[in-house]
């Protein structure tokens, strides 16, 4: 029979892609660029009698207003922006012209226009269905993932190297589309669980089904859904010998309708609230890292929860007073390529291709009245030009420095108290940790996520590290005092306050050395509820005048670009800024500049 033509479906132009919305997102991340490449030293714009100046390669000029503020930090004012020989304000011509400037090699300049303007596209697509700051409030959690911006520091933040356009329209947040997800079988030679034995009875309506289309060999399996890109761009090509063997055998998709979060990979549930989220490895290049799942920290990903609860439950302070959520890593199967564990040289995407973690739900442990938001939420602003944040505070009734207080009150004593006492930090940034409010939107305590990839630990001998599982020890990275401390100055302090601090001066007046200063105070008075931690306090200093200055952009640019490594990429180190939590910090911030650009001097 002769073959069939089969036409494909006609081009669709996305709609995002007008005169109107992209020009607004070009305009918005040549801020942030600016600004943030200016924060991390890759830049050097010149102050002036009304403004900053920049000069690039060929002699063009760039002119904004930037307002100065903690840690060092730039806030380019969008609307100021002006360069004469780029009217458009064009980001992507921007790194061309730029590239002797920043010093760029030519696949890394490559490589990087089209990350940002992926990122671009993404961020067209939100302006394209807007919403005001009070319509944001009223979104539940889930709904408000798909309405957020991306990572306020690092500026390609949704650049998804490896999705084509239709995957991005089919599996961003920002797409908001609901789906259901695929599973697969995968033979217990090759695949390893971790949890509780009655997961699957609880998470899978669809258990006896498959195990009706496995049949007597169905003992012999172990089931974890997967992402349907990850099985036919990674796992099909990857595991092909397996497939042929039938020690992998895809299955139908369950019942549940799932919607991706922020990390793109891990999943709600919107048919059972009440089941758990699932983390997939998803082969794709964003925000620094390829989104796999890493064999050995998948595998101990509940050894690590059980460790982290039974603290939190041994500890009156966490348990009783912060209430603490930690929302726990409870369940993994991990699949390790058998040739790729023979290869460590190897790329490590190629170490991280399928598995799957069953991470708990937020809603188990909400009270009446209470529900959740991502810490990244409170820096999102409507299309009415009003902060998130601004409208929460509204609606509390409270002053924007009692609320201010409450979320610090809630945010700082966890965190604080598990570094001095435990030596132990999580990665509480925008994303992993998650601020619970109760109906008249005040803070009233904090939710965090992610424990087996961002967890950390004292290096120190410190006795109340002694009970750590063997499965847990050999996957968390020990590290110095002063480097765990960089998990609340970066993670936190400098990757999101410092954001928050200026919105909620410009949107409430609140003075930013106020917001550092109460911040200052919530600390010190964590450490006299502790006397007896004294010794901690010194060691896992906060207060020193200044820190190293941690680089994420800097990241990409220069030491790793996007060359393929065995080992995942850590984040640079630029230099020192002044700590904000440091007593002179604040009197010692640069006066700010005017907020408009008038002629060249």
């Amino acid at each position: 029979m002769p073959p069939q033509f089969v036409p494909d479906p006609p081009l669709q132009h996305p709609a995002q892609l007008t005169p109107e919305l992209w020009p607004r997102a070009c305009r918005a991340m040549l801020a942030k660029l600016l600004g943030e490449f200016a924060y991390e030293e890759l830049l050097t714009p010149t102050a002036t009698d009304d403004g900053y100046l920049l000069t690039v390669d060929g002699g063009h000029t760039y002119r904004f207003a930037a307002r100065r503020g903690a840690y060092g930090s730039w806030q380019v004012d969008p609307e100021s922006l002006d360069c004469p020989t780029d009217p458009g304000l064009d980001p992507l011509r921007f790194v061309v012209r730029a590239r002797g400037l920043l010093g760029l090699t030519g696949d890394t300049a490559g490589h990087l226009v089209r990350e940002l303007t992926a990122t671009l596209t993404a961020d067209a697509l939100l302006l394209a269905d807007p919403l005001t700051a009070a319509d944001l409030a009223d979104l539940s959690h889930s709904e408000l993932e798909g309405r957020q911006s991306g990572h306020p520091w690092i500026v390609p933040n949704k650049g998804r190297l490896g999705f084509s356009a239709a995957d991005a329209a089919r599996w961003a947040p920002e797409a908001r589309t609901v789906q259901r997800l695929p599973w697969l079988a995968v033979h217990r030679s090759l695949a390893r669980f971790r949890g509780p034995a009655d997961l699957y009875e609880r998470e899978l309506d669809s258990l006896g089904e498959y195990r009706a289309l496995l049949g007597d060999r169905a003992d012999e399996y172990l089931l974890l859904p997967v992402h349907p890109w990850q099985w036919d761009e990674a796992v099909v090509p990857l595991f092909a010998p397996w497939i042929a063997a039938g020690d992998i055998v895809p299955l139908p998709a369950d019942r549940d309708l799932r919607q991706p979060q922020q990390s793109v990979r891990s999943f709600f549930n919107l048919s059972r609230p009440d089941r758990c989220t699932v983390k997939l490895p998803l082969t794709v290049l964003n925000t620094l890292v390829w989104r796999g799942l890493p064999t050995a920290r998948t595998l101990a990903a509940p050894a690590v929860t059980g460790w982290l609860h039974g603290i939190r439950d041994h500890d009156p302070f966490l348990r009783d007073e912060c209430r603490v959520v930690l929302l726990g890593e409870i369940a993994s199967v991990t699949v390790e390529h058998p040739l790729y564990a023979e290869l460590p040289d190897a790329p490590y995407q190629y170490r991280e291709v399928l598995g799957a973690i069953w991470r708990e739900p937020l809603g188990r442990y909400l009270d009446p009245g209470e529900h959740g938001r991502t810490l990244a939420a409170l820096l999102q602003t409507g299309s009415d030009g009003r902060a998130l944040a601004a409208e929460l505070v509204a609606r509390s009734g409270l002053a924007p420095d009692a609320w201010l207080r409450r979320l610090f009150a809630v945010m700082l004593p966890p965190l604080l108290h598990f570094l001095y006492r435990y030596g132990t930090v999580f990665s509480p940034h925008g994303e992993n940790a998650i601020v619970v409010f109760d109906e008249h939107e005040i803070p009233v305590r904090l939710a965090v996520k992610d424990f087996v990839d961002d967890v950390n630990l004292s290096d120190r001998d410190l006795p109340e590290l002694a009970g750590l599982p063997e499965e847990a020890a050999r996957v968390l990275l020990r590290r110095p005092p002063d480097f765990l401390c960089q998990f609340l100055h970066g993670g936190l302090f400098v990757g999101v306050y410092r954001f928050l601090a200026p919105l909620l001066e410009r949107q409430l007046g609140l003075a930013e050395a106020d917001f550092w200063a109460l911040l200052r105070a919530e600390i010190l008075a964590h450490q006299q509820r502790f006397p007896e931690l004294a010794d901690r306090f010194a060691l896992f200093d906060l207060f020193t005048p200044r820190i190293e200055r941690l680089c994420l952009n800097r990241n990409r640019l220069l030491p790793d670009g996007y060359h393929d490594r065995p080992e995942r990429p850590r984040v640079a180190v630029h230099g020192q800024v002044d700590n904000a939590l440091h007593p002179g910090a604040i009197a010692a911030l640069p006066a700010q500049r005017p907020r408009t650009v008038g002629a060249a001097p």
